[in-house]
């Protein structure tokens, strides 16, 4: 029998090959499909500097780091960086700003922030809060699964009375590849 195979013709495709170039309908797209998603998440910062930072902010301005970790959609358990500055006014970030958040795997998703620090409470807000910031977002890009995303949306934020954290929560929508099944 293995005669008989062995003089036949040979195979003019692999059928590896067949997918490969299209044929038998396998999908030979080359772009990335993108999907647009809501967004929601919610971390604790913790100040880790506040003070000046010349090189960074120059003469006028102080500078802020905050660190913390929170959870959220497509994040799932994260972690987040702020380094920015701000002025008297409360405004930010200035000239300089980093911000970025850390999914458990490694991804990062880069974001940029910008608005005004607001001494007391918005009506909405518990009685403990003493400061809050309500501005807009813009998602930058990313690494991972967030390379070349896109989006943004609005914080609200605040300072307590409770303790010395920074408390967000962050409400929008992310355009992102999408995911494998």
């Amino acid at each position: 029998m293995s005669l008989c195979f062995a003089c036949s013709d040979p195979v003019e495709e692999e059928p590896n090959n067949v997918l490969k170039k299209g044929e038998l309908g396998a999908d030979t797209s080359s772009e990335t499909k993108m999907v647009t998603k809501p967004f929601k998440i919610s971390f604790i910062g913790n100040y880790d500097f506040i003070g000046v930072d010349i090189d960074k902010c120059g003469e006028q301005w102080i500078n802020v780091v905050n660190n913390g970790k929170g959870t959220g959609t497509h994040l799932g358990k994260f972690t987040h960086h702020f380094d920015f500055c701000v002025d008297a006014d409360s405004y930010y970030p200035g000239d300089y700003m980093e911000a970025y958040f850390v999914a458990a795997n490694g991804d990062s998703l880069f974001v940029y922030v910008s608005g005004q620090v607001i001494g007391g409470r918005a009506d909405d807000h518990p009685d403990f809060v003493v400061s809050y910031f309500r501005d807009p977002f813009v998602i930058l890009d990313g690494t991972g699964r967030f390379k070349d995303a896109k989006g943004g949306g609005f914080t609200d934020d605040y300072n307590s009375s409770q303790d010395v954290y920074s408390h967000h929560h962050w409400v929008g929508t992310i355009t992102m590849m999408k995911g494998e099944k």
